[in-house]
């Protein structure tokens, strides 16, 4: 086989290049830290690192995310605690108020801390979170979500939604509760209307009447549009009869005994009212349920901040007369149940929210795990071998030069020396 001179320098050249190139690229290795230095050098892990990569990105969002869930519900929680304070401030006002021997004078002082009570809860309903966003509006969160109208009620002008928000792959967490659900769809005790007939002989007054057993009153009272009590023989009984004055079957009696108020208490289908004054035979009192000519004090619902302005309307409008003394007692005990109703549903959502903050620490924890394999294996994928490298670059170097000795002696060969 005929080698030409040209033919030797251009195999000679291309080796030395090809040895060049590996000690330039395993020299790039060691300077940088990385295995590949372009997708080529391995595909498949160059599409693996891509995938970490966007896992890494989206785990670098879910941490925001969670972050902006505990800041937002710490501050609901901190906000309901508020909320839970200021309403056992107003229940124990509420027991205060029941002392006979306060004044006008001494309700009225108790009906002005009420009013900025009342103002106060305004406020942390309308709370607002670090973004800005208010808190108890549902997916209204730039509108505030109570408003005072000027007839003294209030309206609540958000939504009935509940933020979420993406915190791990196929997993939310709510953020914030919406107001109606907390504050104004609250069950009210005093639900039906009450009313002494006319025509009773007797002058006995009966009180407003409060559904102490909400599963007894939906089975069994509400059927009926309403009932009647009829007081017995020498006012010592008592008959419940039927919207049309018929009695009920089976029949209701009951034996009426004085209570230490020397009143007389009756029960029926989840209701009790308070009789008081004299009773005489066949004396009618009417008991009915639901909303009736629209009266406001009658609804199923009633809200926390109703519950405390009618309250402090009780406290600041009823005299000292026999009549406003029964009045308001049984306000003051209407606003009582009510007021624990309004605290049981906010302390319900409360330990929602404690559990939502337990998912949240669960996600970080599983996510900070996630973030510890995907860089371990990363690293298993782009990172250099430093020993194997710098190994493999002296033994690159040494074939580099032994190359270059080589062409010299084998560029040196002539036969014109020979002549």
């Amino acid at each position: 086989m005929r080698i030409s001179t040209i033919q030797a320098f251009n195999i000679g050249l291309q080796g030395m290049q090809d040895n060049y190139s590996k000690v330039t690229r395993t020299q790039e290795q060691v300077s940088s830290g990385k295995r590949m230095l372009s997708p080529a050098d391995d595909p498949v892990a160059s599409v693996r690192l891509l995938q970490l990569d966007q896992q890494a990105n989206k785990l670098d969002q879910y941490d925001a995310n969670l972050k902006a869930a505990t800041n937002s519900l710490t501050q609901e929680e901190a906000t309901i605690n508020a909320i839970n304070n200021n309403l056992q401030r107003v229940r124990e006002i509420a027991l205060q108020a029941g002392n006979g021997a306060l004044g006008q004078a001494d309700r009225e002082a108790l009906g002005q801390e009420l009013a900025e009570r009342e103002e106060e809860l305004v406020a942390l309903f309308n709370s607002r979170n670090a973004r800005g966003e208010y808190l108890f509006g549902g997916f209204q969160s730039q509108t505030p979500p109570f408003i005072k109208e000027p007839d003294g009620t209030y309206t609540y002008q958000g939504d009935e939604g509940q933020r979420s928000i993406q915190i791990a792959g196929s997993k939310q967490v709510a953020i914030n509760d919406n107001g109606k659900k907390l504050f104004v769809d609250v069950p009210n005790v005093n639900r039906v209307v009450t009313t002494a007939d006319p025509a009773n002989v007797g002058g006995a007054r009966i009180s407003l009447g409060v559904v102490e057993d909400k599963g007894a009153y939906d089975t069994t009272f509400y059927p009926n549009d309403s009932v009647t009590i009829r007081v017995g023989l020498d006012g010592a009984s008592y008959e419940i009869l039927d919207q049309n004055n018929d009695p009920l079957a089976p029949p209701v009696t009951g034996v009426i005994q004085p209570n230490d108020d020397q009143s007389y208490q009756i029960r029926f289908g989840g209701v009790v009212v308070t009789l008081d004054g004299e009773l005489a035979e066949n004396d009618e009192f009417q008991i009915t349920r639901g909303a009736v000519d629209g009266g406001a004090g009658v609804q199923e619902k009633r809200s926390i901040l109703q519950t405390v302005a009618e309250l402090r309307n009780t406290l600041e409008t009823t005299g000292d007369s026999q009549e406003d003394k029964l009045l308001r007692r049984d306000q003051l005990a209407i606003a009582v149940e009510n007021l624990d109703n309004g605290m049981n549903q906010v302390l319900s959502v409360q330990t929602s929210i404690g559990a939502r903050l337990n998912v949240i620490e669960s996600t970080q924890n599983e996510n900070a795990e996630v973030k510890l394999i995907n860089q371990a294996m990363t690293a298993q994928l782009s990172e250099l071998d430093y020993a194997e490298a710098l190994s493999r670059l002296s033994f690159e170097t040494v074939v580099l030069q032994a190359a270059q000795q080589s062409f010299v002696k084998i560029s040196g060969l002539s036969l014109f020396n020979l002549l």
